[in-house]
């Protein structure tokens, strides 16, 4: 067969479903093949950079590799965006990138670059096929890479002279990724510092989700009345009704649940790289505790924080041997503190404001079923989601740990095509919301129906908040232009609408809920509540 069709062929093998791309003359073998192949449906975006949101959120609905193709240098470049966020949230996903001939090479032929070179910092692999009869070899290897250990993103390039020739395709069987279990030895290290724990804490990550491990976590933290906090925009990774849910760390957490880490004398870290963000600047864990880190990659044990016990493991199978241990310790009255203190600054009566946007969360409380699925774009209006809505199932979160703009529209359609049945509602500000606006177009063409709501103030908001922080009143650069999203969504064959009350919102959203159809639903919000606990006004006066 063809090299084109030995690549389907190993998608194929990967139980590959969706291929999300934008098309280009450099791979017409690959859409040909695909074209042929009746259990893959192709999605054909309007941008490289939003069909690699889709596929990266369609990979995290899935916990299966993402799939995207575009085209040369352009069309790579476009998508980077989203192989950086694969990268950083550690999703699984191959990306086939079309390249010039290989008589062309070296030549700067038309839209040359070194894929593989360019790529390399921001994948686990990249690679380039030069021999066409190598083909199941390199992808059946890049799907293995991009699903084994801390799963990431694989770049193949793909040379236009290859696609079409024919070759004798040798395929491998089907992959079963690798599942380390931590050792007899390294489990009565985690018991014997637990033993001697007072106020020990569970810190819980992606690598919880990729395991599928949310109820062997459950389990465990009910078994032993542990806090458990979820790290950085992995919200679902434990029920937040849970009494031992003690609350996420992200952008903007209350100081009070950040102190639920900081009181701590033994920090649990499952599935967790303990980023940037989740440690606050890397701040938050200090040198008096002590720290046990369990993870599937080995460069991330040690990498921010040096453990006491560092374990390289599946958090699934960990979390199977750390059920069978015996802890006659009981932590419940520190767990239970800390639950209340969660609960106090969680509770959306407290704000005293009127601001809209508590209001909408509020309405989304009441009215989403538990197994709805929200994606969120950038942003500051991101921070009344996070801390005041509540997930209560697995997969019913998706967000970007990469920080990445344009992000929550696209993925929730690639969640929606993962889960057709689920409600999905995307929350954007308008700043970000624009940047990948024209896939609205790519819901109607494929008949993807979610809800998207865009917070409108008319500004790049997080951005206005730092620059009102260390230059207070010297504005520029952040103000943003009146757009009519309500306008632009039915224009391309969306429904819209705008809205300026919570009674207004609430008739829209109960609308779109009814009729299954693409909405966005535009939230008119003021510039002056620029986060959950910050005003302009207050910033400057500070």
């Amino acid at each position: 067969m063809t090299a084109a069709s030995a690549i389907v062929e190993c998608m194929k093998q990967s139980e590959i479903q969706k291929v999300f791309c934008v098309p280009g003359e450099s791979y017409l073998p690959v859409l040909d093949a695909l074209y042929d192949e009746q259990s893959i449906q192709l999605i054909s975006a309007r941008h490289e950079g939003a069909a690699a949101f889709m596929a990266e959120g369609y990979a995290k609905a899935t916990l299966k590799p993402g799939v995207v193709l575009a085209t040369r240098a352009v069309g790579g470049s476009n998508l980077t965006i989203g192989v950086h966020t694969a990268y950083q949230d550690s999703t699984p996903m191959v990306v086939f990138l079309g390249q010039v001939s290989r008589k062309f090479r070296g030549r700067e032929g038309f839209q040359e670059v070194d894929l593989d070179r360019y790529f390399q910092p921001i994948t686990k692999w990249a690679v380039e096929i030069t021999d066409p009869e190598r083909t199941p070899e390199i992808v059946s290897r890049a799907f293995r890479i991009a699903q084994s250990g801390r799963p990431g993103p694989v770049v193949v390039s793909l040379p236009e002279d290859v696609l079409p020739v024919k070759a004798l395709m040798q395929f491998g069987p089907k992959l079963v990724p690798p599942r380390p279990a931590p050792s007899k030895q390294e489990m009565n290290q985690v018991k014997a510092l637990l033993l001697e724990a007072k106020k020990p804490i569970i810190i819980a990550g992606g690598g919880i989700k990729s395991a599928q491990a949310e109820k062997l976590l459950i389990d465990f933290a009910e078994k032993n009345k542990l806090p458990v906090l979820a790290a950085f925009r992995r919200h679902d990774v434990f029920p937040n009704q849970n009494k031992y849910y003690a609350g996420h760390l992200g952008l903007g957490t209350p100081k009070e649940i950040l102190e639920t880490v900081r009181e701590a004398d033994v920090v649990f870290a499952l599935g967790t790289r303990l980023s940037e963000v989740t440690t606050q600047d890397y701040t938050i864990i200090n040198s008096g505790q002590k720290l046990i880190h369990i993870d599937i990659d080995y460069d991330t044990i040690g990498k921010v924080y040096t453990p006491e016990v560092g374990i390289v493991a599946d958090a699934k199978e960990a979390l199977r041997l750390l059920n069978e241990l015996s802890m006659p310790v009981n932590w419940e009255d520190w767990t239970l503190a800390r639950r209340q203190t969660f609960e106090k600054v969680t509770d959306l009566a407290t704000l005293q404001d009127e601001v809209i946007n508590r209001e909408v969360i509020e309405i989304l409380k009441d009215k989403l079923p538990n197994d709805a699925l929200l994606t969120n774009d950038a942003g500051n209006f991101a921070g009344w989601l996070h801390q005041f809505y509540m997930f209560k199932e697995k997969h019913t979160y998706i967000g970007p740990t990469s920080g990445a703009m344009g992000y929550g529209m696209p993925a929730a359609l690639g969640a929606k095509l993962a889960f057709p049945t689920k409600q999905v509602v995307s929350l954007s500000g308008d700043g970000g919301f624009m940047m990948t606006v024209q896939e609205l177009e790519t819901a109607v063409r494929y008949h993807i129906p979610i809800i998207c709501l865009v917070f409108n103030n008319n500004m790049y908001g997080t951005i206005r908040m730092h620059q009102e922080v260390h230059y207070p009143e010297k504005v520029i650069g952040t103000d943003l232009g009146q757009v009519s999203f309500k306008d632009l969504a039915i224009s391309m064959g969306a429904d819209g609408y705008a809205v300026e009350s919570p009674e207004e919102f609430a008739s829209a959203f109960d609308k779109a809920l009814i009729k299954n159809k693409i909405a966005v639903i535009e939230i008119m919000t003021e510039k002056e509540q620029i986060s959950v606990s910050q005003t302009i006004t207050g910033l400057r006066g500070k």
